[in-house]
């Protein structure tokens, strides 16, 4: 069971003081983020792509290879690179100059983003919002299969006989399928043999398990091994020295950056029912201290399947400390208990 965190490098207003941090210094908390993460034994780092100002990743690559210099375990990964609007060349090159780095630790999750602001910066038609990523995830696989590549689509410059440089330390580099929870998406993920992240950040985790049997059933019908296949898990969380400091601090950042989205999206306001509601032991939310935390991956990892946990902290502009002291009891705290579980569990499932 791997377990790390991921991050959009939020530059929200602070709740209390209406300030904004400047994206230069929320990028180099996020540096200082990834290396507390990897000291503390976390497996995995998550930097998201965005193009607005209320996030400051809209370069991931350059932000994990940053880290990559200062790290020496922990893997790094997009979180997700919004391939439809990206070029798969470009993909390539950037996460194999990061996994030269880090010697090895590179992975790139594709998705399609659940932000569009990237496709009219880019100059792509938001029509084609399902062929582009269908394509340009065809021939990410391609350059990652081949180091010399033709290849030819509708959407992108045909390719003939090129070769792709730097090729990766990893022979080949992950590439993770992004999903939001359609069944189309985990359907090709499961055909093309690929590991899954889930976004789960509403309603019940246990909605998601029908997925991940439909993903395995896909899986196993195109011929892969789904016993080798990678589920992880993308959730909302923060961990305190208590249930009550954790839901103090998490909160009203929280409420605030989801009610900006909600205004955006046509959503309902976000309320403090509905953050209590996400919090229980069935729903998408793992608020708490460290016992809560831990017993609700024990209980998404038993219950939907998954073998990696990834914790999105924060989601509204906290403060450094903050956030850093909420990694640390994640590494050093949960970490060990959800290890020791899953131990357990094998070691009484054995044949």
């Amino acid at each position: 069971m791997e377990l790390g965190i991921t991050t959009f490098v939020e530059t929200t207003p602070d709740v209390q003081t209406g300030k904004v941090i400047s994206h230069a210094e929320r990028i180099r908390e996020v540096v200082e983020e990834i290396i507390l993460a990897d000291e503390v034994g976390l497996d995995v780092f998550g930097v998201g792509e965005h193009h607005r100002k209320d996030y400051a990743s809209s370069a991931p690559a350059v932000l994990l290879a940053a880290a990559a210099a200062r790290t020496k375990q922990i893997r790094l990964t997009s979180a997700v690179t919004v391939l439809s609007s990206d070029d798969p060349v470009r993909v390539y090159e950037e996460f194999a100059t990061v996994d030269a780095i880090s010697n090895g630790r590179a992975e790139i999750m594709a998705g399609r983003g659940s932000f569009i602001e990237s496709f009219p910066l880019f100059g792509y038609d938001l029509k084609n919002y399902h062929e582009l990523f269908d394509e340009k995830l065809e021939l990410l696989l391609k350059i990652r299969e081949s180091e010399i590549v033709s290849w030819e689509g509708k959407h992108r410059p045909s390719i003939h006989n090129r070769g792709i440089y730097p090729r990766p330390v990893q022979d080949p580099i992950p590439v993770w399928i992004a999903s939001g929870g359609t069944p189309e998406s985990v359907v090709r993920a499961g055909i093309l043999g690929l590991p899954l992240v889930l976004a789960i950040i509403g309603g019940s985790p246990l909605q998601f398990a029908p997925l991940v049997d439909l993903y395995k059933r896909a899986a196993t019908e195109a011929g892969h091994d789904p016993s080798k296949l990678a589920v992880a898990s993308h959730s909302h969380g923060f961990v305190a020295d208590s249930v009550g400091e954790a839901v103090e601090k998490f909160f009203p950042p929280t409420q605030q950056a989801m009610n900006v989205l909600a205004r955006e999206r046509g959503w309902a306001p976000y309320t403090k029912q509905t953050f209590d509601e996400a919090r229980s032991l069935e729903g998408a939310l793992y608020v708490g201290d460290v016992e809560t935390v831990a017993e609700k991956i024990i209980f998404l990892r038993k219950n939907v399947g998954i073998n990696r946990f990834m914790l999105h902290v924060p989601v509204g502009s906290m403060p450094h400390k903050e956030v850093m002291r909420a990694i640390e009891l994640f590494g050093k705290e949960v970490a060990p208990i959800v290890r020791q579980e899953v131990l357990q569990w094998e070691k009484e499932n054995e044949f």
